[in-house]
């Protein structure tokens, strides 16, 4: 069974999950396990642990482990001599020093020899971070179940590969930033514009001249799958000035497919010549200027050449893709049959097989690509005609991470925008737009605060808070009435002192060391007010026994005019 990948914005990734279970039935929807495996490394340190030997000495001998990203290495000998076809990284082959403390070593040998057993087994089990299970009745009549502690739901205990082998079929709900970005974006815009209170992305025209400049210009900072430096460079050379050529070229910018992006650059303005494989082929590739560049391409190939099925063809790309060559020539007699049903003699047909087998190593899905260009093309038109709003989302989404929001940041500049600094009387969790041109930055996103102080602060700010002047609504007058006012139990002092030397107090008083040196003062005022907000006095109850006497007595007077006139 296929499986299916769907992207969701990050915030409401959950409520979908909640919607399968309620849609579905809970008892036949779970997430799906995952199980942590030793690696090289651990299992060197898990070892050396169990074996007594100090820390420092097995952290040596991992780090002699090579790390590169996307690449796993083993601690098995080298087999001798090497089996052809043999893809796996030894550890002890790549790296010299390591095989050489090996041999020279006994507590290395010993070591590594025992993180050798333990190499590749279960260390332990956890949920797959977005894979869902549905199944057409009781789970537990097609899977065992497993509950982690702690935990209300349960997990299949099959992992992915299992689960597509028994005939289940997995869903991949994703949580995707971008998305969370555009709602946030299109939010402020509702929010702030007249007129675009029914705001909707798909709405917006898709040939905006404006934002194919910002693509043609390499101006794609903070562009979804285009803000990459090698990505702009691109884009300049490129000059992309339609939604196909955005598709083609995020198709294209990946490892093997790359090396094709100079002659589609130069196909597309003229300065190379336009070659099809065969003239039949010429509908299927004169969108990418006869360059192979997406999956459905190849096998639509297969299908107007060698007479295949698109299921067929579909069967053909996998094969080529997994490179199983007892398939491959299985499919290339298929393939060399059906053309010569149409006329194509033996020789075109394997050049055309070749040309196909080559594409189909590292082609791209067009229909994934289409959807992410559609993405990339909403944050692109979002930059260009409400530029505050696009950055406000951005800075929001990543406002924990200093370096990315600095960037952000000299970018906005650079598109013209300009900042108000952070402002304990105005400000919020989030980055918000003033104006057009003006954002006012988030307080959220000064280090060593977070969001329950903040909204703490707004509460009190608006008359909502828990301080012991919680009721009272209105700007903070000073950083005494600011420490009474905001709830105690949701900020502390380093909190305060962190908006302090971010300027947020700069609105009340610009001395920012005299603040500083004032907080602990302001705090015990604070303390002082709350204890004596709820502390009563010897002679409370009598002076309310007389409130309450002296209203009787009015009342009394105001109903019976003649007992006043008595009285």
């Amino acid at each position: 069974m296929p499986d299916f990948d769907v992207d969701f914005c990050q915030a409401n990734r959950d409520r979908v999950i909640d919607y399968v279970k309620e849609r579905y039935g809970k008892d036949a929807v779970s997430q799906i396990a995952t199980f942590g495996t030793m690696a090289a490394k651990a299992a060197i340190r898990d070892a050396g642990r169990v074996m007594d030997m100090s820390y420092t000495f097995c952290d040596g001998i991992s780090k002699l482990v090579p790390a590169k990203p996307g690449q796993t290495y083993t601690l098995a000998y080298p087999p001798e001599p090497r089996i052809e076809g043999d893809k796996h990284n030894y550890a002890l082959e790549l790296e010299p020093q390591l095989m050489a403390r090996v041999k020279g070593e006994e507590e290395v040998r010993m070591v590594v020899e025992m993180a050798q057993k333990l190499e590749d087994l279960t260390r332990n089990i956890g949920m797959h971070a977005g894979g869902v299970l549905i199944a057409p009745g009781k789970l537990t009549d097609f899977c065992p179940l497993y509950q982690q502690p702690g935990s209300t739901s349960a997990v299949s205990q099959f992992d992915k590969d299992d689960v597509e082998a028994i005939g289940l079929v997995k869903f991949d709900f994703l949580g995707l930033a971008t998305l969370t970005i555009l709602e946030l974006a299109r939010e402020f815009i509702m929010a702030r514009h007249k007129g675009q209170e029914n705001f909707a992305f798909e709405n917006i025209p898709l040939d905006d001249a404006p934002t194919y400049r910002l693509f043609q210009e390499g101006r794609t900072e903070a562009v979804f799958q285009f803000e990459s430096r090698g990505m702009q460079g691109m884009l300049k050379e490129a000059r992309p000035g339609r939604l196909e050529d955005l598709i083609a070229l995020n198709a294209l910018y990946r490892p093997g497919p790359m090396d094709l992006i100079p002659s589609y650059i130069n196909r597309k303005h003229g300065k190379e010549e336009v070659i099809y494989p065969h003239p039949l082929v010429e509908p299927v590739l004169a969108e990418t200027y006869g360059i192979m560049v997406y999956q459905e391409q190849v096998m639509q190939t297969a299908q107007v050449l060698g007479g295949y099925t698109l299921g067929g063809a579909d069967l053909l790309r996998r094969a080529m893709g997994k490179k199983k060559h007892e398939e491959m020539a299985r499919h290339r007699e298929i393939f060399r049959k059906g053309a010569a049903e149409k006329g194509i003699g033996q020789a075109t047909a394997d050049e055309v097989f070749d040309l196909m087998e080559k594409f189909a190593g590292y082609g791209f899905n067009k229909s994934h690509a289409a959807a992410y260009s559609l993405l990339a093309y909403h944050t692109g038109w979002l930059k260009v005609h409400y530029t505050a709003e696009f950055f406000c989302a951005n800075m929001t989404i990543e406002m924990d991470d200093t370096d990315k929001l600095k960037v952000l940041v000299d970018d906005a500049i650079r598109e013209g925008l300009s900042f108000e600094p952070p402002d304990i009387n105005r400000g919020v969790h989030r980055f918000e737009p003033v104006t057009d041109k003006v954002i006012r930055y988030g307080l959220g996103a000064v280090k060593g605060t977070g969001q329950q102080a903040i909204e703490a602060i707004v509460a009190a700010r608006e008359g909502r808070g828990e301080g012991p002047q919680g009721s009272t609504r209105g700007p903070f007058a000073s950083l005494f009435d600011f420490c009474a006012r905001v709830d105690r139990t949701r900020i502390n002092k380093r909190t305060v002192e962190a908006l302090v030397k971010a300027g947020a107090f700069d609105v009340i008083d610009r001395n920012r060391a005299a603040l500083a040196a004032s907080i602990d003062i302001a705090f015990e005022y604070a303390q002082a007010r709350l204890a004596n907000a709820n502390q009563g006095g010897l002679f409370d109850m009598m002076v309310t026994a007389r409130w309450a006497r002296a209203t009787r007595s009015r009342r009394s007077r105001a109903c019976c005019p003649g007992m006043c006139a008595s009285a």
